[in-house]
């Protein structure tokens, strides 16, 4: 079958009538995965069921776009375990959202990673017909195309506030998804950001190269070649698998997000003297992705294609919020235990160096990835002006 690839690009950026239309509908939505990892919410358990009739009173005042579409049920391969209240709270919020603004008619289903494919495997099994909606980070399969780094966070790149705008109204999105489509056959949409991100846990102190020299580290995407080139060793691994390689000697250093996810992946067993870095300056500013397969996106309803861009938009946006409010508690504890750092001005500029080597390295051997590299620096080098202004004097 034939898809047209390009009809459906038009339909693909949020935009400003479909923020508005997002924020009007959304917001009196909850947002349960706070107060599931705060201890205040008892009733996490209608997330899983689909039916939130014991929600809150705000939550039942939601306008359904269409409640009288077809019944469809999906169910969700994602690249995160259940204990992480953030990225599969951020699935989770996703699928709940798409349920009440169809009015329960469109149900998905997410699912741990390992129950329908591994972490690391979403993307593959939705392209391949193996899950009919996946919620990962892109940048877990550079090994496909380096492109898909650019869905996720470039190092040295755009904080989450620049992402979501070169997303959303720069353009990227549509070049993503023209890419996605013809790739893979796919559409995707943010659904969850993270924020500036930590350097990791390290056994010892990291002040110059020479300390690289053999680390074996778990960090994803092209950071794990920038690392390589200054004399460290990329592991991949999916984050619920951090705390096996750690216990089996597989790594000697270890990132994943922040305090909250950190900590609940166990990430603070690395060693008894612990070393917590900042920043990740290879993901300033995370995005994850709702992936479907373009011939089930084009045979859904246009107010269910609706929901499903609000729903990403508002999951996107609170996990965000959600990140904010929790790690600043459980920075609090790690304090206590581990000794905060920040990378020394040596390994920053060998750092920024090498990525940008890297960067211009893979451009020169892929057209796709030039092709979008060049307008992506433009728009980080505009940005970055126009936020070191008012923004920095503030």
């Amino acid at each position: 079958t034939t898809i047209d690839r390009r009809s459906f690009l038009g339909k693909t950026g949020l935009g400003v009538a479909g923020f508005a239309a997002s924020t009007a509908i959304l917001a009196a939505c909850s947002t349960s995965e706070v107060d599931e990892a705060t201890g205040d919410d008892t009733t996490s358990d209608a997330d899983d069921s689909g039916d939130d009739s014991g929600s809150s009173e705000e939550s039942e005042t939601v306008t359904p776009i269409q409640s009288d579409g077809p019944e469809i049920e999906w169910n969700m391969a994602t690249s995160w375990p259940t204990s992480l209240v953030t990225l599969f709270g951020a699935a989770e919020t996703f699928a709940q959202q798409v349920s009440e603004l169809t009015g329960g008619r469109f149900i998905i289903n997410p699912a741990a990673a390992g129950e329908i494919v591994g972490g690391l495997d979403v993307l593959p099994a939705v392209r391949d017909g193996g899950a009919e909606v996946g919620h990962t980070a892109s940048y877990y399969y550079v090994g496909l195309s380096p492109v898909q780094q650019f869905g996720t966070a470039v190092p040295f790149g755009l904080n989450q506030r620049q992402q979501n705008a070169w997303l959303y109204q720069g353009g990227g999105l549509e070049i993503l998804n023209e890419f996605y489509a013809e790739e893979h056959g796919i559409i995707a949409f943010p659904a969850g950001g993270t924020g500036c991100q930590m350097g990791g846990w390290f056994s010892k102190e990291i002040n110059t190269v020479d300390d690289l020299q053999g680390l074996k580290m778990r960090i994803p995407g092209l950071a794990g070649q920038v690392l390589q080139n200054l004399g460290g060793e990329q592991v991949t691994v999916a984050g619920g698998e951090i705390l096996t390689s750690i216990q089996t000697g597989a790594i000697d250093a270890a990132e994943f997000v922040g305090p909250t996810d950190d900590l609940t992946l166990g990430l603070n067993e690395l060693g008894d003297n612990l070393f917590y870095y900042h920043p990740g300056w290879w993901e300033p500013g995370t995005a994850l992705e709702v992936q479907i397969p373009l011939d089930r996106w084009n045979d859904l309803p246009a107010t269910y294609q609706a929901a499903v861009r609000n729903a990403a938009a508002f999951a996107n946006m609170n996990t965000m919020a959600t990140y904010d409010v929790l790690n600043q508690r459980d920075l609090q504890e790690i304090k206590t235990f581990a000794e905060i750092r920040e990378f020394s001005p040596e390994l920053m500029a060998a750092f920024k160096a090498e990525t940008e080597s890297v960067l211009d390295s893979i451009a020169a051997d892929d057209e796709r990835f030039a092709a979008i590299l060049g307008p992506w620096r433009e728009f980080r080098d505009g940005i970055v002006e126009w936020h070191g202004l008012a923004e920095r004097s503030y």
